[in-house]
């Protein structure tokens, strides 16, 4: 699986990145929107999109609507990893066009990488 992993924790990124490395994933990591943007123009080809709710400069609602409407070619499912766990945040989520919705602090990291997994294989 190809993923790209955003997230403006850089302890969180790194963590999840090598746990998802060490389950023989691609992993590539941005920490916010804007270079994740320019990561899905330069190579749409990602098999996840793993994005927070809360980062600087777009929040991961408005960065899912902006994947969905500008690069109709990348057939990535977006997920989000985020301690936003209220119901409102997991309904706007998927009405966006969120696969998975995943509480970081409900599920630890090895947890995430499987959920994930279970995601894309569906």
């Amino acid at each position: 699986m190809k993923l790209l992993l955003i997230d403006d924790d850089v302890f969180l990124r790194d963590m999840y990145a090598k746990k998802f490395a060490d389950g023989g994933h691609q992993v590539a990591v941005a920490e916010g929107a804007t270079i994740a943007l320019s990561m899905i123009n330069r190579s749409p080809d990602f098999d996840v999109i793993l994005l927070d709710m809360i980062m600087p400069g777009m929040t991961g609602i408005e960065l899912i609507r902006s994947i969905k409407r500008d690069f109709p070619q990348c057939k990535a499912k977006c997920v989000v990893l985020s301690n936003q766990g209220q119901e409102e945040d997991i309904k706007e989520a998927k009405v966006a066009g969120a696969e998975g919705y995943i509480i970081k602090a409900e599920s630890v990291p090895s947890a995430v990488v499987k959920k994930v997994e279970a995601l894309i294989n569906k």
